[in-house]
């Protein structure tokens, strides 16, 4: 009898066979939350507790995620490869190294050396993963509609080593951070037409892709954060790719945030793009000092705080009610 319970309680959760990738997104939106408050810190005098609070959510999230994918990918490796050469899935593949990136972030106030290894561990994935992924769209013989916003995360993802190595200290992170930006920018500056293009001249995205449009401004606002922090200042070129940034951001809300698109574990697509911007709208109004941009920032971070608040909250409650694993 209670074998047969617990049988039917894991069924109505689901099968961890369908635990989606994209849920990485999550570690990546929360450690992005974290720095956010870490920054309102120095510019509103928030409390730290936030940050620390927002820090160990987003290491607790990682490592569940972790032991729940690797058991994915022991039970059922054909799952997961045939996710991972998916031509848009497989771009969410990238978000674990990356939220292994923002780790280090989170770690490095507390403990340098641990941080400065997981910053090692995740720039060499990152570079791994987003050259697999980059190099099999040149294969050819692509449809054209599976141009997606997606497709940007590999770019995302290498610029994240320059957001987040600008300090390291190893006599080789200058130049490994410089190749990052180098890839990074110039892969977005590839891709971004094409994906453009797909978006106006075909069919609108799925349901289901639609909130990943917010990926579109990540390029310009972790450009911004991953370029200042590499050269420790803030000069013109990174505010022309803030406001850009902002800017694309306030057009694709609207068409993003409505109550006709279904809530999923992709809504998680939205969380990281707007960290990124939350980050660089407080980063900006350190340097620029003015009141117009301290309001855009603390408006930006608290819409950042209950996007994710609201984020977390109803995907707990769909792994509880069978939809988030129900494949």
């Amino acid at each position: 009898m209670e074998l047969t319970t617990k049988q039917q309680n894991i069924g109505k959760i689901g099968s961890i066979q369908n635990l989606p990738v994209n849920l990485f997104a999550a570690v990546m939106g929360i450690s992005g939350l974290s720095s956010s408050w870490r920054l309102s810190h120095e510019l509103f005098h928030t409390s730290a507790v936030l940050t620390d609070i927002t820090g160990a959510i987003a290491i607790l999230v990682f490592i569940l995620l972790s032991i729940g994918f690797l058991v994915k990918g022991i039970r059922f490796p054909q799952k997961v490869a045939a996710e991972f050469t998916h031509p848009i899935v497989g771009n969410f593949f990238v978000t674990i190294p990356i939220a292994i990136l923002l780790l280090s972030s989170i770690l490095s106030p507390y403990q340098k050396v641990l941080s400065e290894s997981i910053w090692i561990i995740g720039t060499i994935l990152t570079l791994v993963l987003s050259y697999i992924i980059i190099s099999r769209l040149l294969k050819g013989k692509l449809d054209p509609t599976h141009a997606v916003p997606a497709w940007l995360i590999p770019c995302v993802g290498v610029l994240d080593i320059a957001v987040t190595g600008g300090t390291m200290p190893f006599a080789w992170a200058h130049e490994v951070n410089l190749l990052s930006l180098a890839i990074g920018g110039f892969a977005a500056l590839i891709f971004l037409p094409l994906i453009i293009n797909r978006l106006i001249h075909h069919e609108t995205l799925g349901i289901g892709l639609m909130p990943s449009m917010i990926i579109l401004i990540a390029p310009f606002e972790v450009g911004f954060l991953g370029y200042s922090n590499f050269l420790q200042r803030i000069d013109n070129f990174a505010a022309i790719l803030f406001y850009f940034g902002l800017f694309l951001f306030i057009v694709l809300a609207f068409k993003v945030f409505k109550k006709t698109i279904y809530f999923g574990a992709s809504w998680w697509a939205v969380s990281f793009p707007m960290a990124a911007l939350s980050n660089a709208a407080l980063k900006y109004a350190i340097h620029v000092n003015t009141w117009p941009l301290k309001v855009i920032a603390a408006l930006i971070l608290l819409i950042l705080t209950i996007v994710i608040i609201v984020l977390f909250v109803r995907t707990v409650i769909n792994l509880f009610n069978g939809k988030l694993l129900q494949g």
